[in-house]
């Protein structure tokens, strides 16, 4: 199939699509914000109070809907991209592992965050199982990331697409939170293999 006909047939389904409809209506950044609401409905994360790290940010839709709740605690989103400003969610642009990052953002909120979301995933390359498995590998970035700044009954939330990377995920976060969830919420393309995992509660906590 050539690229043309790859591109109509995106934005037939665009054009179809109930979440990037509601999206444009509410003046949401992109669909995904109906993703993390979603997680938040069943599983009752975040509350006015909450200190969050947003990984992978842009184009900012997360940051949105944590903004619609959060009105006391601290957001801080970060990506290699710069995001169009979200009024009270502070924005550094940079990579998430760099050292140097990781000590602006303690700085930033100066004590253990409540949530770690991650709704990062590589750019796909149409090879299904090489896409799971970059994505996966910054899923598990994320998580080695949460492990040094969440409270011990912290949440952590990471994208990751199921594949053959999916069983050593799973098996790392069991090490790491005592409560594991996997979840694929209905604002998740059907035929997507995308899926998120919910740890809660380390096992080992990094003071």
């Amino acid at each position: 199939m050539n690229k043309s006909r790859i591109s109509k047939n995106w934005i037939r389904k665009q054009h179809k699509d109930v979440f990037v409809r509601k999206s444009k209506v509410f003046g949401y950044r992109s669909r995904a914000i109906y993703k993390i609401e979603e997680i938040n409905n069943k599983f009752r994360i975040f509350n006015n109070n909450s200190f969050v790290v947003d990984l992978g940010a842009a184009p900012g839709s997360w940051s949105q809907y944590l903004k619609k709740i959060i009105t006391k605690g601290k957001i801080l989103s970060i990506d290699l991209k710069e995001i169009e400003k979200i009024d009270g969610v502070h924005f550094l642009q940079g990579d998430f592992t760099d050292i140097k990052n990781q000590e602006k953002i303690r700085e930033y909120f100066g004590k253990k965050l409540d949530v770690v979301i991650s709704d990062m995933a590589v750019n796909t390359t149409g090879n299904k199982e090489l896409d799971s498995m970059l994505t996966g590998e910054l899923c598990i970035e994320a998580m080695n990331f949460a492990k040094k700044l969440l409270k011990p009954n912290g949440f952590f939330i990471s994208k990751f697409f199921m594949g053959s990377i999916s069983k050593e995920i799973i098996t790392i976060a069991k090490k790491n939170f005592q409560v594991i969830n996997i979840f694929k919420p209905k604002a998740s393309r059907s035929y997507s293999k995308e899926n998120f995992i919910i740890g809660k509660f380390l096992k080992k906590y990094d003071k």
